[in-house]
């Protein structure tokens, strides 16, 4: 985890409530920052996005960005990924460079544009819903899951136990792909962190792609931040039915949810949650019948 956080002297101010409100003398100790770092995806020698991102399974990262960008999906698209030579001041190799190889055939974007997105922003003109419509290969509409109530509104809770960057950081968000067991439990498939929520979303779709496990078929994404437009989208390309976030859902999200099928939850906080799109695959269990959810 060594690049994926960052150590940093800070002063520490204590306040205890008395007049003489700072602690004195101010102590000097050390914080540990998420590592934000640049990384330039390629398709062969042309240059294609630059994201902002926390270091770290930066090939599920790119294979997740090309899915979400509608490029590739699945597994035999993409024949190689590899870091390209790079180097910091000091001669390092930075790591910050990734060349995708893709199947012969694939039809590939026009290159001549230049993506560049911070670690908080979603694709700049990627956000029509018929852009979605056009390269949606799979619908999850027609997907049979269901989940209980209850099992779905722990899920936030089952997502910041498993978040080991968050526990030393407090600064990245978190995605957290579950499917539903036999014993109708959430079982936990792949988690992944990032200081950019679109980020950690196309990490974990990545590491799907990689292993072969799109379309998701019968799982559910659970997110710690709000549920955007383009976390919507990626879900969507990723045949993801159920998309939960801890926080807000926008307008555009809700209404791009309902047009791929994708039910949409927000405001899921352990004892309540709102399902904005796609209820009929939310179940209330016999015997929490009356419970006011």
């Amino acid at each position: 985890m060594a690049r994926m956080t960052q150590r940093r002297k800070v002063h520490r101010y204590l306040l205890d409530g008395s007049a003489a409100a700072i602690e004195y003398p101010v102590r000097l100790r050390e914080d540990v920052l998420a590592a934000e770092e640049p990384l330039e995806i390629r398709f062969g020698n042309m240059s294609f996005a630059v994201t902002m991102r926390t270091p770290g399974d930066d090939f599920d990262l790119v294979a997740g960005f090309l899915v979400s960008e509608g490029i590739i999906s699945n597994q035999s698209d993409l024949v190689s990924l590899r870091f390209c030579a790079g180097e910091d001041e000091d001669g390092r190799q930075t790591f910050n460079v990734v060349e995708a190889q893709f199947r012969h055939g694939l039809t590939l974007p026009d290159t001549g544009r230049h993506i560049y997105t911070s670690s908080s922003c979603g694709i700049c003109g990627s956000t029509s819903i018929e852009a979605v419509r056009k390269t949606l290969t799979v619908s999850p509409r027609d997907d049979q899951l269901r989940v209980p109530v209850n099992v779905l509104a722990r899920l936030p809770e089952q997502l910041r136990e498993a978040q080991a960057l968050f526990d030393k950081t407090g600064g990245v968000h978190a995605a957290g792909l579950f499917r539903i067991t036999d014993s109708d439990e959430a079982e936990l498939l792949c988690l992944r962190e990032d200081v950019g929520r679109h980020n950690a979303v196309d990490k974990v779709v990545g590491w799907a792609l990689r292993e072969g496990l799109l379309p998701l078929r019968g799982t559910l994404l659970q997110v710690s931040g709000r549920a955007s437009f383009e976390l919507v989208q990626k879900a969507a390309l990723a045949g993801i039915p159920v998309l939960a976030a801890v926080s807000a859902p926008s307008s555009l999200a809700a209404d791009l949810a309902a047009e791929t099928g994708v039910t949409l939850v927000g405001f899921s906080r352990g004892r309540s949650l709102n399902v904005y799109v796609g209820e009929e695959r939310v179940t209330i269990p016999e015997t929490d019948t009356g419970a006011n959810i």
